[in-house]
């Protein structure tokens, strides 16, 4: 067994429009191990969907294109793997819970025949009875009595659609969920809900996670190690421990910590990240957040290497080399 389930190294994603290119990811580096979840956290824009959508070749065809870098899943060169060999390893060894549950599921088949269309994909050999007791089994696993697989999709509510996506996801055992903010549509008692399912079921099957989302909050009670991503790179990088209990953090990820209120302080007003993302259609050398950074120096505008700043917790800024020369 590799030691990796999945390593990707140095990733570029590009969309080719007719007004323009976007510049999706850049030189992303990324590795989950066996049974292991990792958080990608950022706010919209930042590559997050793009990178889960490229480890499984499902970036859209004709505009989305790898452009760069290389994406092993389980020993598989995905980049190079052949269509027939990547249907065989979509939901299999890699499946993905998508954020909308609502454009997720067919809502012309009933529940029951969307989890046994992935069976049947991946376990021809198997008989219907069989099937049949494995859709019986994963409806109940997530919560749904499983004399409601004859229904259809606008029969349950916005949280049992999302069980039944995540039934989808799980029903061959993946070796990796690739999980795009799946709690994001939900209200707050219904996340807490998914969260510990998703929880429970990867622990039960020791499946592993790359969770995205914008939300700390679902980092901090899910994630192992977390990738905080901004304009399309890996800005921070470590454990949970590394990013939560710690004062050297990269700017942007300070400034997404400020905008989250505190229990145990009173203020008028939350601390907003001024400015914009950078526009994802021009190539920038330097540090993409320095528009929007109050530590920015000439010296921001040159390439931005990763820097060790405790150990295995990295950080694409330069502020720690002037904080360290200090010292």
């Amino acid at each position: 067994m590799h030691e990796k389930l999945l390593e990707i190294k140095d990733l570029s994603v590009e969309y080719e429009t007719e007004i323009s290119t976007v510049y999706a990811v850049n030189g992303l580096d990324l590795e989950v191990g066996y049974g292991e979840t990792l958080g990608l956290v950022g706010e919209t824009g930042a590559g997050k969907t793009s990178t889960a959508l490229s480890v499984i070749r499902l970036l859209p065809e004709g505009i989305g294109f790898v452009t760069g870098g290389s994406i092993t899943l389980d020993g598989v060169d995905m980049l190079a793997a052949s269509e027939e060999k990547l249907r065989s390893m979509r939901g299999a060894t890699a499946s993905m819970i998508f954020q909308d549950p609502m454009s997720a599921l067919n809502p012309v088949m009933t529940v029951g025949a969307q989890i046994l269309e992935v069976l049947k994909i991946h376990h021809p050999e198997q008989s219907k009875k069989d099937l049949e007791a494995r859709v019986d089994e994963m409806m109940e696993l997530v919560g749904i009595p499983a004399n409601r697989k004859e229904e259809y999709p606008h029969q349950f509510s916005g949280g049992m659609k999302q069980r039944i996506v995540i039934a989808i996801a799980l029903a061959c055992e993946p070796k990796l969920i690739l999980a795009d903010e799946p709690t994001t549509a939900l209200d707050v008692t219904i996340q807490a809900q998914m969260l510990g399912l998703i929880n429970d079921l990867q622990k039960r099957l020791g499946t592993a996670m790359i969770l995205i989302t914008h939300d700390l909050g679902v980092v901090a009670q899910t994630c192992e190690k977390v990738i905080v991503m901004y304009a399309g790179e890996a800005i921070e990088y470590g454990s949970a421990e590394d990013i939560f209990e710690t004062d050297m953090r990269h700017p942007y990820t300070e400034g997404l910590f400020n905008a989250i209120p505190k229990l145990n302080e009173e203020s008028a007003r939350l601390e907003a990240i001024d400015g914009m993302m950078a526009n994802p259609t021009v190539k920038i050398q330097g540090c993409r957040f320095a528009d929007r950074c109050k530590h920015a120096t000439e010296r921001c505008r040159q390439k931005q290497e990763m820097r060790e700043v405790s150990k295995g917790h990295i950080i694409r800024c330069c502020l720690y080399d002037r904080q360290q020369a200090n010292v």
